[in-house]
């Protein structure tokens, strides 16, 4: 092969590689996106119906007490809720514990009291009971609650949530935690209407309103 044929080749090779080199600028130039302005997908959300709006749990005013809500939360609800406890605990009497201790009776029990569960130092050091107070900052944000325990729920930000599944754990008891409003003593019964004020002179016997008749 001669020298005039080696750069026959040469050049058809080189050729080949700028055209490659050519469509590879060309097609970047015509089908690359231009970059969002913010980063990450926007995800459009359904709009909720007026009919599942209805059935929808509205949240709790700012600064309402979990002992407000306790009065009207819904263990029902709270049930459902609590469905998710069940993959490390167990809500039934007598069952034990799972990967986290047993839950029934939990309302009023000492904190990391199950003699057969081995508790993390942090929640054995937190000491008390598990008052509503108690739960309801433990189920708000059990790490921020307890820093350095085992326990890897998230927790729930909704206080109303928060009350049904408290308000359900408290029916998981032989004898279950009177809430505020259920142990407030009742409110006397208001005075007859007919009472006179203090200091007042008191009526004249006789029907109301009649006129005595001359002797």
């Amino acid at each position: 092969m001669n020298a005039f044929e080696i750069n026959k080749i040469l050049g058809a090779v080189l050729g080949t590689c700028l055209l490659i080199v050519a469509v590879h600028i060309a097609a970047g130039a015509i089908f690359t996106q231009p970059a969002p302005a913010k980063a990450g997908y926007e995800i459009a959300l359904k709009e909720e119906q007026p009919a599942q709006k209805q059935g929808a749990t509205a949240a709790a005013p700012a600064g309402q007490s979990i002992d407000a809500l306790l009065a009207t939360a819904s263990p029902e609800q709270g049930a459902k809720i609590a469905k998710v406890c069940q993959t490390c605990h167990n809500l039934q009497e007598g069952k034990g514990a799972k990967v986290g201790p047993d839950l029934y009776g939990v309302v009023g029990r000492p904190v990391a009291s199950v003699a057969s569960f081995k508790y993390s130092a942090a929640l054995k050091a937190k000491g008390g009971t598990w008052t509503f107070d108690a739960l309801d900052k433990w189920l708000t944000n059990p790490r921020a609650d307890v820093p350095g325990t085992a326990m890897t729920f998230a927790g729930l930000s909704n206080i109303k949530q928060r009350a049904d599944v408290i308000a359900y754990l408290d029916t998981l008891s032989a004898k279950p935690l009177p809430t505020a409003a259920q142990s407030a003593p009742a409110k006397p019964a208001a005075a007859a209407a007919a009472s006179p004020p203090a200091g007042a002179s008191p009526a004249p016997s006789g029907t109301a309103g009649s006129t005595p008749k001359p002797q």
